[in-house]
């Protein structure tokens, strides 16, 4: 019995909810169920509600900022803490580089460490913004496509280390764990891209917003603490807004022990215009990370549970769907191709027949056409609506 109620429906519509108030804007039937972008529908930890409340009640809200210089200031101190209690990971004060978001920071890592016409390295199928804020920015991106291999990714080491060793490649995008094939990546398989990277002169940015999501029976392995010169070579993206559904107060902390490194992406940051950070999301954060262990770790029993729910779902009664097995996060990566249809076929059976809204596998890459993001970060109740949803449709689709 936990002291937490996650099966509690909370009404989101009507908020301004990204997830759940632009259907039409975004070209989606209104009445479908919204599973798609990774927020979750929890109600956050009450230590972090509690905060904000005597932050509101304070009634000022200028402007703030965090002097990561200073080992004994609360923020910094906080972090640290989580940071060195759950991953044994040493974060440096002057490390702590505060910005709006991971997107944000993976595009000031884009602009501080290739030049236009440059390449990045990603894997995909991978997290979409990866590939998008590589071209938008002028830069090619490169991928070597993991593979699927007895229902689990892998990566192809020999075709990564021929991709890396072009010169025009300059950055790895490192998604850890991966989004959205559930891959809580070992230390032996991260030391052997560390190792390609150094060899070949490609600065790597670790995607790590997710690290608090890796389940019993495997553990997250912060990149940059594996050695000191993956360490200098590394940007490490953290946040606490998936951990605690914190995304709408825009904080993320960024690790760049390098100072070389970490002054070419201030340079970036200042060009953008971005100074202090949010000061709602900085109060947030420090609270989560001081009070918020309990809640997590019931949060992490259920999104467990239902992610187990989902799987045994479609093995049993959904034929043609299987569900990749997720050590991490808690989005599911649906394999759908045994249903025999086409992308746009598939899209049209999810959102017209099952009438949920997913994200289309397509939006990963090619190499994720056939399948569908499903986040089971809800109550139980929807998702067992959801999974109805798609069987009743698929069982529509065979008659």
């Amino acid at each position: 019995m936990t002291a937490f109620d996650f099966d509690q429906i909370t009404d989101r519509r009507g908020t301004m909810s990204l997830k759940y108030d632009f259907a039409r804007a975004r070209g989606v039937r209104e009445d479908a169920l919204p599973l798609w972008v990774a927020d979750m529908d929890f109600p956050t930890a009450p230590c972090v509600t509690e905060a904000l409340h005597r932050a509101v009640d304070h009634g000022i809200f200028g402007y703030t900022d965090v002097d990561a210089g200073d080992p004994e200031n609360d923020y910094v101190w906080a972090i640290r803490s989580w940071y060195r209690e759950r991953f044994h990971y040493e974060v440096q004060p002057d490390w702590l580089v505060c910005t709006p978001g991971v997107v944000f920071a993976i595009v000031q890592a884009i602009r501080a460490c290739t030049a236009p016409g440059d390449r990045v390295l990603i894997q995909q199928p991978v997290y979409y913004p990866f590939f998008d804020e590589i071209r938008l920015n002028g830069r090619t991106p490169v991928s070597s496509d993991l593979v699927l291999r007895d229902g689990r990714y892998e990566i192809d080491f020999e075709d990564f280390e021929r991709k890396a060793a072009d010169p025009g490649v300059k950055l790895f995008l490192l998604c850890n764990p991966h989004n959205p094939g559930g891959r809580s990546w070992t230390r032996e398989e991260l030391i052997r891209l560390g190792e390609i990277c150094l060899r070949e002169g490609v600065t790597v940015l670790s995607d790590e917003i997710h690290s608090d999501f890796v389940f019993s029976g495997h553990t997250h392995q912060v990149f940059a603490g594996i050695r000191r010169d993956f360490e200098l070579n590394t940007i490490t993206c953290t946040a606490p807004t998936k951990t605690f559904n914190l995304a709408g107060l825009q904080i993320s902390n960024i690790f760049i022990a390098s100072p070389a490194l970490r002054r070419r992406f201030l340079r970036e940051v200042d060009a953008a215009g971005y100074s202090q950070p949010n000061v709602m999301g900085l109060i947030a954060c420090r609270a989560a990370y001081e009070g918020g262990a309990e809640w997590l770790e019931a949060l992490k029993l259920y999104l467990r549970a239902n992610i187990d729910y989902v799987r045994a779902y479609v093995d049993d009664r959904i034929p043609g769907i299987t569900a990749i097995d997720s050590e991490a996060t808690y989005l599911v990566w649906l394999d759908c191709r045994g249903l025999g249809l086409s992308v746009d076929e598939l899209e049209d059976l999810v959102q017209n027949g099952a009438r949920l809204w997913l994200d289309s596998g397509r939006i990963f890459g090619k190499s994720g056409e056939g399948f569908q993001r499903i986040n089971c970060a809800c109550p139980r109740s929807v998702l067992e609506r959801a999974m109805d949803q798609l069987r009743s449709a698929v069982e529509a689709l065979r008659k």
